[in-house]
């Protein structure tokens, strides 16, 4: 059968349609509903290429995340697509959420963790084979993968898996992993070992919805080597991100990481190529990578063993590198919410993010693509007398007579009565303490977990177990932007306090 729209292939291979269909594990829980946004799509560029390649007429769903488009892969990519989620390093800009877990394992959204996000983009986008690399403060990571998907992965033809690798010392290399692309050169002898085509390289610690089918369609219409995933990005923030400048056909033909100064501006570009209106494109005169990749597998092999053998990072050298001798690196522009989740502030701002009214900037209300994560057969939450206002509430909560306004409130939290938490995140609990525990507590004069009677929180990161006594203050009233006390059991940055994991801060404390 046909694929609908034009596609023109000269003497290309022959091309099927498949349909994808999503079929979600059966023990893995997400939310329902049909809310999502939709993407720009780009203006029409047709061009032959003079590579010695298939010539090609090239329509927006080649560079774009046109929501409208539709894919036509074969072989699938089910079974031709190895997805690489990277754990990222020490995480110390996210410190201390970071103190006790790797980056990807932070909680996100009351329910999640960050590692959900690329795994369930995998997973609705029909790829199930995926591996994840990990090497700080692994454990937890670990222990929610194993979880949430070690064993539901049997409906995606029993091929699929989702399996940690760790950094590990061999004979061959006696160092952890140094960079992005070292991290995928230690463990090519694996990789390789599977039959298929491309390598998508992700980050675990993003937060956006992609089909990576589209993608990787692009990838295989445009006949490139590596493609790599970008979008429009302002001045203020360009500098944290490598940047392109791309012909009309969508080729990088300049790539550099994070500049500044006069390097910065020599990135400029007129984004109008984008699709973008004027006005837009004027905001927004940068084309930065999001640091996802989709990579042939052969031209992987060839950058990491032979032209690139000491390169660490995908961004800063192997990416410019491939530009500069000649292959064929693509763009592939998207439009649509997307966070590097670096900073406790961009971590905050994502959080709250989700309770915007009316269309809040992530919604995990998508029926089509889901978000899936450990299933923890939690009781719903119950709220007692308590004045709740544009927030999110996770399950298995307590809330007794207190009043909550702009917050996410994670799973197993207990707010005691009189409470007031504005412009917070509450990341919850691990576990419930019995009457027992919280008796023995009282006597010994400490304090249970949740939050006490009367205390106030606002614009605040309450991680996980965190133990909050009666009439606590955490309103930062002198407004202080950075402090370090971790021995008192938070942290402020950005003017956001953060307590600490498991701290426990006494009855009458004011921060």
């Amino acid at each position: 059968m046909a694929c609908m729209g034009a596609l023109t292939l000269f003497n290309g291979p022959s091309v099927s349609w498949s349909h994808r269909t999503s079929i979600a594990p059966p023990n893995l829980s997400f939310s329902a509903s049909a809310l999502s946004g939709d993407k720009v799509d780009l203006r029409t560029v047709t061009g032959s290429y003079q590579t010695g390649r298939t010539p090609l007429t090239i329509l927006p769903k080649a560079v774009s995340d046109s929501r409208n488009s539709q894919t036509c892969l074969e072989p699938d990519t089910s079974r031709s697509v190895l997805g690489i989620i990277l754990g990222g390093g020490a995480g110390t800009r996210l410190y201390p959420l970071t103190k006790k877990r790797a980056k990807p394992a932070v909680p996100l959204g009351g329910n999640y963790r960050l590692i959900d996000i690329p795994v369930s983009n995998c997973l609705n986008s029909n790829i199930s084979k995926i591996y994840v690399l990990t090497q700080f403060n692994s454990a937890s990571l670990n222990r929610h993968l194993s979880r949430a998907y070690a064993s539901n992965m049997g409906g995606y033809k029993k091929e699929g898996f989702v399996e940690v690798l760790a950094a590990q010392q061999s004979p061959e290399n006696p160092n952890w992993f140094q960079g992005t692309a070292d991290a995928v050169r230690q463990y090519l002898w694996l990789f390789e070992e599977h039959n298929i085509l491309e390598f998508l390289v992700l980050a675990g610690d993003h937060l956006y919805r992609m089909d990576y089918e589209r993608f990787i369609q692009a990838h295989r219409e445009t006949s490139a080597d590596i493609t790599v995933a970008a979008l429009p990005m302002d001045e203020k923030r360009a500098t944290a991100f490598g940047l392109m400048k791309i012909d009309e056909e969508g080729r990088i033909i300049e790539f550099a990481e994070k500049p500044k100064g006069d390097q910065l501006k020599a990135m400029q570009v007129d984004t109008t190529i984008l699709g973008l209106e004027d006005k837009r494109a004027k905001e927004m005169p940068f084309i930065a990578s999001m640091g996802i990749y989709v990579v042939s597998k052969d031209a992987m092999l060839d950058l990491l063993s032979n032209k690139f053998p000491d390169a660490n990072d995908f961004g800063s050298e192997v990416i410019p590198g491939a530009t500069s001798i000649g292959m064929r690196v693509q763009a592939y522009l998207y439009e649509g919410y997307w966070e590097d989740i670096g900073t406790i502030e961009a971590f905050y701002n994502a959080n709250l993010g989700i309770t915007k009214k009316p269309v809040p900037d992530f919604s995990f209300y998508d029926r089509s693509s889901p978000i899936y994560t450990q299933p923890r057969y939690l009781p719903p939450s119950k709220m007692l007398d308590a004045d709740v206002t544009d927030s999110v509430i996770g399950e298995g909560c307590v809330i007794k007579n207190c009043r909550i306004h702009h917050s996410v409130v994670g799973l197993r939290s207990c707010i005691s009565e009189g409470a007031i938490i504005e412009d917070t995140l509450l990341m919850g609990a691990d576990y419930y303490e019995t009457e027992a525990d919280r008796e023995f507590l009282a006597k010994k004069g400490s304090v249970p977990i949740g939050i006490g009677k009367n205390s106030h929180i606002k614009r605040a990161i309450i991680d996980k177990n965190a133990r909050i006594g009666d009439d606590v203050k955490i309103i930062n009233s002198e407004n202080v932007q950075e402090a370090a006390r971790e021995t008192d059991g938070y942290f402020i940055k950005s003017g956001i306090v953060t307590i600490v994991k498991d701290a426990l801060i006494p009855s009458g404390t004011v921060i």
